[in-house]
């Protein structure tokens, strides 16, 4: 596979996520000037959708998007894959909204589609770390991601991590229309098709700090989405139900 090259475009979505928008998207141009941005808003009460739009105005590399209202985390990704494969773009992003995912960590992940269709910020593998998260939460992480790990026979450490660059074939090649997954759920369900898919998928290690401003959309239905989807493709897979074709992996 040839080098990655083109434009590259990163999908933000935002619900109520003005106080930490700007700055994100100030860091992020500060750190890889080329990338576009295309803020999806799922009509943020809060006034995000319009901040979204001001910026736009204001910068040529940013777009907003703009949905009717909270629709969830996968369909806001999958919109915006939508408005990439529409355009030129090559390599398309994933990043979340919160400050979460440090635009600083990008340039690396970019580098490693030298050796990959799918780049997975990973905040489990050797130099990932995870910073002001209660014990709490880091148990829960990592129970999923070794839940999800064993259930779909993976040896990707931080499945569930939301920090993601793509090679436009992947998007392209992959059949999202099926993906109905919402949220967590939503970044295992796409790491795994692209697995069976064949494409090469690296995880590169990145430093996951929790937001400062504004609340958490993670949920108890949304993690039990997760566990009842990876059990249902889990017992599938394992009773030949489910095509499955393991996928290379490189840490």
């Amino acid at each position: 596979m040839a080098e990655p090259t083109g434009p590259v475009l990163v999908v933000i979505p935002t619900y109520n996520e003005r106080d930490n928008l700007g700055p994100l998207v100030r860091r992020l141009h500060a750190t890889v000037p080329a990338a576009d941005v295309l803020i999806v808003d799922d009509a943020s009460p809060d006034g995000t959708g319009e901040l979204a739009d001001e910026m736009a105005v204001a910068d040529t590399r940013i777009r907003a998007l703009h949905r009717s209202g909270k629709a969830g985390l996968g369909t806001a990704y999958l919109a915006g894959f939508a408005a990439a494969l529409r355009g030129e773009y090559q390599i398309v992003v994933e990043m979340d909204a919160d400050g979460s995912h440090a635009p600083e960590d990008l340039p690396a992940l970019l580098a490693g589609l030298d050796e990959a269709d799918l780049v997975l910020g990973s905040r489990y593998v050797e130099g990932g770390q995870v910073r002001n998260w209660p014990a709490h939460r880091k148990w829960l992480s990592r129970s999923g991601n070794l839940y999800s790990r064993l259930a779909l026979g993976v040896s990707v450490r931080d499945i569930t991590g939301g920090y993601r660059v793509f090679r436009r074939q992947v998007l392209a090649e992959l059949d999202l229309g099926e993906v109905a997954s919402q949220g967590y759920c939503f970044q295992i369900d796409v790491a795994w098709r692209a697995l069976q898919a064949g494409f090469r998928v690296r995880e590169i290690p990145i430093t996951f700090t929790e937001r400062e401003l504004g609340s958490s959309k993670m949920s108890a239905g949304i993690m039990a989405e997760a566990l009842w989807r990876v059990t249902c493709w889990g017992l599938a897979q394992r009773f030949g139900r489910g095509r499955v074709t393991e996928g290379r992996i490189s840490a």
